[in-house]
């Protein structure tokens, strides 16, 4: 056992033992009381009205019965096996079917005990059925208190065989959650708490697993969410104090004639004040000194192929060269084909890189991207291939992002050193 109650193995809670403690490690890495709080459900269940026999029909969805188990026999062989019981209450009868864990389910059921039942009815060769009902003798103080609101739990098949249904994971929640007083600590200052109208962690972890009413489910769930959301905030705040710190960009100082002869010769259009002032925030990110990660948003069409050219411009204009990947080959050579015309005339050497690139044509690329001569480099995943070497590659231009993984990302660290400046959209 642990000092802390939170940190007790889940073998020790009532309800599990070793055999599913086994389970529950395995199949949901719930090793702890801790572990086994923090498996939140998935949705709730409102059953707060239980129906007759009588008053159900095909049409129903999820309903509640209460009545008692008359009898109980197993049926079929091998593939068609089941467990079928009968199921009555003052208005009738109605079977109760189930194919899985059916030797613990027949050692456990008790005939004339008093059952509530909760299931889905279908209707197999014109009779009504329920097939795998949620199944709980009737609890007096359960009604009593009115809880109308129960918790579903993901499962597994193995689980359920061992009784760990939802309905089972919802038990031994009931066991833990009584044993919780004053053991769930604060995790938020009393100034957030107050700012944001938010419950107490404990009150917020107990209802969301044995709700008192909707009101307060609604309110224990937004500070569950509102939790996760604020320190994962301030893990990226974070990374990005460190990175600030750790990571050095290259200082580009100059803004000279390649970036100045295209702005008054060669621009197809007059910049928008938004594009102004993102050149403007570009400019100051990579004259600081700080490595730019930059998401630069804006709809089809709305000019962000000439900002970032633009900004390759500057580091052409401080001696470096630029590079701008696209997820396709139609993509890439689209852009090589924008900004080959945006450039023409200037002394800018552009080239495309791509599977589809020839072997010869290949070799000169790779040549003139080591030596210097070649300035932006337009391409696909091609271009984080181990043969395709830069002089001193110092901006990165990423077309739809989301589909290049973090290993490939690194590997365009490995080509520019972790100076470069890199922006995408």
């Amino acid at each position: 056992m642990s000092d802390h109650l939170l940190d007790t193995k889940i073998e020790y809670l009532k309800g599990v033992g070793p055999k599913r403690a086994e389970l529950l490690k395995k199949e949901l890495s719930i090793f702890t009381f801790r572990d086994l709080l923090h498996y939140y459900p998935f949705r709730y269940i409102d059953k707060s009205k239980v129906y007759t026999i009588a008053e159900i029909n095909s049409d129903e969805t999820y309903i509640q019965l209460k009545g008692k188990i008359t009898s109980l026999q197993t049926l079929g062989e091998k593939g068609t096996k089941r467990l079928v019981a009968i199921f009555q209450d003052e208005t009738g009868s109605i079977e109760l079917v189930w194919f899985r864990g059916l030797k613990w389910l027949s050692s456990s059921i008790i005939l004339g005990n008093e059952y509530i039942v909760y299931g889905k009815p279908t209707k197999y060769q014109n009779r009504l059925n329920i097939p795998h009902p949620e199944m709980d003798e009737v609890d007096n103080a359960l009604i009593e208190n009115k809880v109308t609101l129960e918790a579903v739990y993901s499962t597994t098949e193995l689980l359920s065989t061992r009784g760990l249904t939802s309905k089972g994971i919802h038990k031994i929640q009931k066991n833990l959650v009584a044993q919780i007083p004053k053991q769930i600590p604060e995790t938020l200052s009393d100034e957030i708490l107050e700012n944001q109208k938010l419950i107490d962690k404990e009150t917020a972890v107990i209802n969301v697993h044995t709700p008192a009413n909707e009101h307060i489910l609604q309110k224990a769930r937004f500070r569950l969410k509102f939790e996760e959301l604020f320190y994962l905030q301030l893990k990226l705040l974070r990374q990005k104090v460190i990175k600030e710190k750790t990571v050095r960009g290259t200082i580009f100082k100059n803004v000279g004639t390649n970036f100045n002869t295209f702005y008054s010769e060669k621009l197809p259009f007059e910049l928008t004040e938004a594009q102004k002032r993102v050149i403007r925030e570009i400019r100051k990110d990579i004259g600081s000194g700080k490595h730019m990660n930059r998401l630069l948003q804006g709809d089809v069409g709305s000019g962000k192929t000439v900002v970032a050219l633009l900004c390759m411009l500057i580091a052409l204009d401080n001696g470096f060269q630029a590079c701008l990947m696209a997820p396709t080959e139609i993509l890439a050579t689209q852009h090589y084909q924008n900004l080959k015309t945006l450039l023409n005339g200037m002394n800018v050497k552009i080239e495309l890189l791509t599977g589809s690139v020839k072997i010869a044509a290949r070799r000169l690329i790779h040549e003139q991207l080591e030596n210097g001569e070649l300035n932006i480099l337009i391409g696909t995943h091609a271009l984080i291939e181990d043969k395709v070497k830069f002089k001193n590659l110092g901006f990165v231009v990423i077309d739809e992002q989301h589909r290049f993984g973090v290993e490939q990302r690194a590997k365009l660290w490995k080509k520019g050193g972790k100076e470069f400046h890199l922006m995408f959209w």
